[in-house]
């Protein structure tokens, strides 16, 4: 658990929504401390409903491998749950 001096403050940069019929729904960028910014979160639906994944690159071999990882459970879920009220904030909007 995230402790008062480890405090990590998410803010949404952007949040692009998709008007297809693909299952992403958006691509996010998330700033971090005011520090560091992260672009590429992705949004997807699922069959058990929406989901972000990390940003990805694609390698010689065709696979995709994130570039970013979070070594934490705790921040792993700050993030993912920061990413999908936006994402649901800007639906209400529209």
């Amino acid at each position: 658990m995230l402790q008062e001096k480890d405090r990590i403050d998410v803010k949404i940069a952007r949040v692009h929504r998709l008007a297809t019929e693909s299952a992403i729904k958006a691509f996010v960028d998330v700033n971090i401390n005011d520090s560091l910014l992260i672009k590429g979160f992705r949004i997807v639906e699922g069959p058990r409903g929406f989901f972000v994944t990390m940003p990805q690159e694609k390698g010689k071999n065709d696979r995709w491998y994130n570039t970013v990882h979070c070594l934490s459970t705790d921040i792993k879920n700050l993030v993912v749950d920061s990413v999908l009220k936006a994402y649901r904030e800007q639906q209400e909007q529209n």
